[in-house]
């Protein structure tokens, strides 16, 4: 028996992304590009490396060669990693916003031996779970209630982007170029402890 889609059977809108939302995201991206330019450019180094010492047959190229080629894939896998989360939500952008006026629900997860983890997710008028996605921290609305009613923004990917037209944060109104300078642009806007 083929397992129901939740997605089929609730009532959700979608809209285009802003194109103010998707500069906040090309920014991201860009920043991200610019710090994995610099293992990009090591690992191309390495690759040279290699190169050079197997057509120039030098002393040793064979046991030498070897070491650099994996240093290489080492730095272009780092590479890969930084830019696969930013290329994933440029992508997204290209897609929908969902809309669903329906439930915010938090949830935690107590595991023995280890710390709490706090989720949040998106139930449609149904109640039925259309995402869930893993918070940092517990969530100051936790313990409230199981569930409210709420018109909610979200993308698969993203998350929750704004809850009853007032934005979780999750993709910000605004990012400096190239992300630098952001840290502390949102650590000021973080309520204090």
């Amino acid at each position: 028996m083929r397992r129901r889609d939740p997605w089929r059977y609730s009532s959700i809108a979608a809209r285009p992304w802003r194109p103010a939302e998707r500069r906040v995201v090309l920014r991201g991206f860009w920043g991200r590009f610019a710090i994995a330019v610099e293992p990009l450019v090591i690992a191309g180094f390495f690759v040279a490396l290699c190169v050079v010492l197997i057509a120039r047959k030098q002393d040793g190229a064979l046991l030498i060669a070897p070491i650099f080629g994996i240093a290489a894939v080492l730095f272009l896998a780092y590479a890969t990693i930084l830019m696969v989360p930013a290329t994933r939500a440029l992508l997204e952008t290209f897609g929908s916003i969902c809309i669903v006026d329906g439930y915010v629900r938090y949830r935690e997860l107590l595991a023995r031996g280890h710390d709490p983890r706090y989720f949040v997710a998106v139930l449609d008028e149904r109640r039925v779970v259309l995402g869930e996605w893993p918070l940092a921290t517990r969530p100051s609305a936790m313990g409230l209630a199981a569930r409210w009613a709420a018109l909610v923004e979200f993308t698969p990917y993203g998350g929750i982007h704004r809850i009853d037209g007032r934005s979780t944060g999750t993709l910000p109104d605004d990012l400096p170029a190239f992300g630098v300078g952001a840290p502390d642009a949102f650590a000021r806007t973080l309520p204090k402890k």
